[in-house]
């Protein structure tokens, strides 16, 4: 056992055979990922540019919507312009550093956008049923504390995985069947037994996340019970309308990267693996521009300063 341990060769890059080996179809997804995250940077910069111009915006809500917003666009950026690259290269390597580089980015902005997520649970919790204590609960530098440990977090829980995946040593195949490197595809090259630590911190970070559902959840079961005190229906509907863009949000990123690694886990890649994981890269960052626009009104007001107003004073 010694002696296969130690013939082990060291990887010194990896191969990324995450799309299609027909090269009309690999062009094809490269465009695809390439006109899409151009769409998410767009819109994810026209909301950081709104919430910091518009001064109907300078609040806790649209704060951390500015912040989810810049994630947002770190995140995507992390992994399609290098898939785009290879594919019009046709190079899919990608070296060990950069691998462990982008397997730390892509955790440590998952994290902030769920640790942001959470913030912003707690910013409608805040508003509906202390509405009393929401200028204290949500002041400046509370909103600002809050960000902060969103963004340091997700810098800590990437670290940690970036660490333990990448302290293993790998055997055999050093191709990753993803379009990105992630966990769940370098934990299938990695040695028998090299995966303990990287499993442990799983585990622990597995169970924090619950943890910060659970309070997701918590808060949302206050908001419905204050929710329906509310005496008028219409009342309770504009309410609770408030919450619908954050709802959504959580549920199109908690079911997208709940299916995404269970897809990457599985022993057989297959092109639906690849879907899976692209809907995980590409859905939440494009989609959360368009949820937070097109039902929120102070959004549309901002937009139309800025579109519709030489319309508006022709009129």
């Amino acid at each position: 056992m010694g002696d296969g341990v130690s013939n082990v060769t060291p990887v010194t890059e990896f191969l990324l055979l995450g799309l299609p080996e027909d090269r009309a179809l690999q062009r094809l997804c490269a465009s695809v990922f390439l006109l899409t995250y151009l769409a998410a940077v767009a819109g994810n910069l026209l909301i950081v540019a709104l919430t910091s111009a518009d001064q109907r915006l300078q609040t806790p809500m649209y704060f951390f919507l500015k912040n989810l917003s810049l994630v947002d666009i770190c995140f995507i950026s992390t992994t399609v312009p290098k898939s785009v690259a290879n594919t019009l290269t046709s190079g899919p390597a990608i070296s060990f550093r950069g691998c462990a580089a982008q397997v730390f980015l892509v955790i440590a902005f998952a994290g902030s956008e769920f640790a942001l997520l959470l913030a912003m649970s707690y910013d409608r919790y805040a508003a509906i049923c202390r509405p009393l204590h929401y200028g204290v609960l949500m002041s400046r530098a509370a909103c600002v504390r809050m960000a902060a440990a969103s963004w340091l977090s997700g810098c800590v829980y990437g670290s940690l995985h970036a660490a333990g995946t990448l302290s293993m040593r790998f055997c055999g195949s050093n191709i990753v069947h993803q379009f990105f490197c992630d966990v769940p595809s370098l934990l299938a090259l990695a040695c028998p037994g090299e995966q303990r630590l990287e499993y442990t911190f799983l585990v622990g970070s597995c169970g924090f996340s619950f943890v910060c559902f659970l309070l997701m959840v918590v808060s949302y079961a206050h908001i419905f019970s204050t929710v329906l005190r509310i005496p008028s229906t219409q009342g309770r509907f504009k309410t609770f309308s408030t919450c619908l863009p954050h709802l959504s949000v959580v549920t199109l990123f908690l079911s997208s990267g709940f299916i995404a690694y269970l897809g990457s886990a599985s022993k057989s890649p297959s092109s639906l693996n690849l879907f899976i994981s692209a809907l995980y890269s590409l859905l939440p960052p494009s989609l959360n521009p368009v949820i937070y626009s097109l039902r929120n009104k102070d959004m549309k007001v901002a937009l139309s300063k800025i579109f519709g107003e030489k319309n508006d004073t022709e009129i």
